[in-house]
């Protein structure tokens, strides 16, 4: 069964409280994590404990060359964090990655793939916007 990309997204970011998000709140969200610029380094979300970085690499180096595939594992335990980052030689091969394998099923879990956003420094946020002060 083929998903179409971005419905599973949609659907797994959606409140089923409509409390807790407004419809401007998530247009804001989805704009904000869309906007990330091209980037040859991938962030990927949702990978089964079980992948390992050579099978992340192995699936993503189907859509261009792969310098490096990394799941990102905690210190303490070894185990995976179930997100992880692909490499790409070029900005181009990146775009195919992302497009081919967001929303796709690995290792038995559905995965998501967008640009990663740069590292923002310690003790800021990396969304400006939601440190509004009340006062």
């Amino acid at each position: 069964m083929a998903l179409r990309p971005g419905l599973v997204k949609r659907f797994l970011s959606t409140s089923i409280f409509p409390s807790q998000s407004s419809p401007a709140a998530i247009a804001s969200a989805s704009a904000s994590a869309s906007a990330s610029p091209p980037s040859t380094t991938l962030f990927v979300s949702g990978l089964n404990k079980r992948t390992t970085s050579e099978k992340l690499q192995e699936a993503f180096s189907k859509f261009g060359e792969v310098v490096h595939a990394r799941v990102v594992t905690d210190r303490a335990s070894g185990y995976s964090k179930g997100f992880g980052f692909v490499n790409y030689a070029t900005l181009e091969d990146a775009e195919k990655g992302m497009k081919g394998m967001d929303a796709q099923f690995l290792d038995g879990w559905v995965i998501f793939a967008e640009y990663a956003r740069p590292r923002t420094p310690p003790g800021q946020s990396a969304y400006p916007e939601t440190n509004q002060h009340i006062g």
